[in-house]
């Protein structure tokens, strides 16, 4: 049986993926998995320079999933290319690396910077960002700003671009769409929705931050419809993601039209999630007489 999936020109051995800060990159988990299991690792947000993130507390448990508010606490693109990169190289996997930043030269200058590092398969933009000098609106919740940065990026990257897609808009194809004419090579969705919790006994929010995004189980019938949306709308491959606990929620979301998976909130609860589903698509090729992985996407009728 052929797991392999390719996107942008990439070859990965299975479409199973890590998603966007909750993986770390890599080393955090690399006790529990082999790494070199994985289709690829997708790291958290690098930014040009350190960022603390936001006051805590910062996490919060929800029904059928957790609120976050972390801030893309990170440490920076220097530290990241001499710390984490040479770890990654170690393993038999792609490295896809998610870029943040507050303004669209804070995301080229890394762009730039990861353009020098040919381990890197791939790039993932996190257009959740707020852009600061746009009224702290993000990036991709207006689909002429998320034509400008795509554009931007695209002129400045060495490697294909996958855009992350936010799940706070009005229509999700509009979003697809624009990424996909200005030049995005791939796009991933969904990022998290944003939520609020509050503390009754106490009278005061629970996270600092007031809100956060959701992830976990319970946004995946609101992924799963997203991503069927995005890939039906445009011809390069989409990434799908959001509340994936086990093989058959990857494989739900291979049949509405994702060409590969990424796995995030569940790497908390069990960090062997990763394997667990890269298996579990195996085996369910296996009992459908399925040769290539390839012949699920987009199956669904």
């Amino acid at each position: 049986m052929n797991t392999q999936v390719t996107l942008a020109g990439v070859t990965f051995k299975n479409p199973v993926m890590t998603a966007s800060g909750t993986f770390g990159s890599g080393m955090e988990y690399s006790e529990f998995i082999d790494l070199s299991r994985l289709g690829a690792v997708v790291t958290k947000g690098v930014a040009n320079v350190p960022w603390p993130g936001n006051p805590v507390p910062r996490v919060a448990e929800v029904y059928g999933g957790m609120l976050n508010a972390i801030g893309l606490q990170n440490p920076g693109v220097d530290v990241f290319l001499k710390r984490d990169i040479p770890f990654l190289k170690q393993y038999d996997t792609k490295i896809i690396v998610n870029v943040c930043g507050k303004t669209v030269a804070d995301y080229v200058e890394v762009v730039e910077r990861l353009g020098e590092e040919p381990a890197i398969a791939m790039l993932e933009i996190n257009v959740s960002c707020p852009n600061v000098k746009e009224g702290a609106i993000a990036f991709g919740q207006n689909a002429d700003a998320l034509s400008d940065i795509t554009r931007e990026i695209k002129s400045h990257a060495k490697q294909p671009v996958i855009m992350k897609l936010s799940p706070n808009v009005t229509d999700i194809t509009e979003m697809a769409k624009a990424a996909e004419a200005a030049g995005a090579d791939a796009l991933s969705l969904i990022n998290t929705i944003t939520g609020m919790k509050i503390d009754i006994h106490r009278r005061k929010f629970v996270l600092a931050n007031k809100t956060g995004g959701m992830s976990g189980p319970a946004i995946k019938p609101v992924a799963v419809r997203m991503v069927y949306q995005a890939a039906h709308a445009v011809k390069i491959p989409v990434i799908g993601m959001g509340g994936i606990s086990n093989a058959d929620d990857a494989i739900e979301f291979l049949l509405a039209g994702a060409s590969a998976v990424s796995v995030g909130a569940m790497n908390f609860v069990n960090p062997y999630t990763t394997v667990e589903v890269a298996e579990g698509i195996r085996d369910y090729m296996e009992k459908y007489h399925i040769e290539n992985v390839t012949d699920l996407i987009g199956a669904v009728e």
